[in-house]
């Protein structure tokens, strides 16, 4: 027994993935198809951030979700495979939002799912105007890191009392653990970290799923 999260390297890693999650075929053929990007493909959640993600859908009963964040659509399609009713996704890129919406269409849930790419802030205002303030499930936040302080206040305010934030990325591939990193991108990671572990109006929990994800309750 141990009071510490271990690591997962080798045949432990291994067989985790074997146990973890069972990913359906069509969410293992858009990640197959993103892989073919090349370094982008990084930009993908992993399958079992995937499974996670669908599972809280299910547990909270979420319908209507927004994400900052889209790429290639992996997570849009888990959240909406998992029942998921409106899912806004908020991206610039049609290059790669366009592979997502081929694999939306063909799991027929294309009509729940409303893509902007005129990015995370021009979304929220937008949503504010339309009085839908405190009245969305669950936010997912994966977009660009330096706008991730943006997107959780805006955040906090779409989201329904016991609503439910995720922050991607969180421990962004150990660098932000590294004092000698001030890219700006690591130093906007720090800086929501920080802010959220003492934020009053959320309970925390950051879960060292793939390169991190923290779920953070709104009170």
């Amino acid at each position: 027994m141990t009071g510490k999260t271990i690591g997962l390297t080798g045949a432990l890693y291994d067989y985790y993935a074997a146990h973890a999650y069972r990913e359906p075929s069509l969410l293992q053929a858009l990640r197959a198809e993103t892989a073919k990007l090349g370094g982008d493909s990084a930009m993908q959640i992993g399958a079992e951030q995937g499974a996670f993600m669908g599972l809280l859908v299910k547990l909270m009963g979420a319908r209507k979700v927004i994400e900052f964040g889209t790429f290639t659509g992996y997570s849009a399609l888990s959240m909406a495979l998992a029942g998921a009713t409106r899912i806004t996704c908020a991206d610039v890129s049609k290059e790669w939002t366009d592979i997502g919406r081929r694999y939306w269409q063909e799991a027929g849930v294309a009509d729940r799912i409303d893509l902007h790419l005129d990015g995370g802030n021009a979304v929220i205002e937008r949503l504010l105007s339309r009085g839908e303030a405190s009245s969305f499930d669950l936010a997912f936040i994966d977009a660009d890191k330096t706008g991730y302080d943006s997107y959780y206040e805006g955040s906090l305010e779409l989201l329904r009392p016991g609503g439910l934030i995720l922050i991607d990325n969180v421990l962004w591939g150990g660098d932000v653990a590294d004092p000698d990193d001030t890219s700006e991108s690591t130093v906007a990671i720090r800086a929501i970290n920080d802010k959220v572990v003492r934020d009053s109006r959320v309970e925390i929990c950051l879960v060292p799923i793939c390169d991190g994800v923290t779920m953070a309750r709104k009170l």
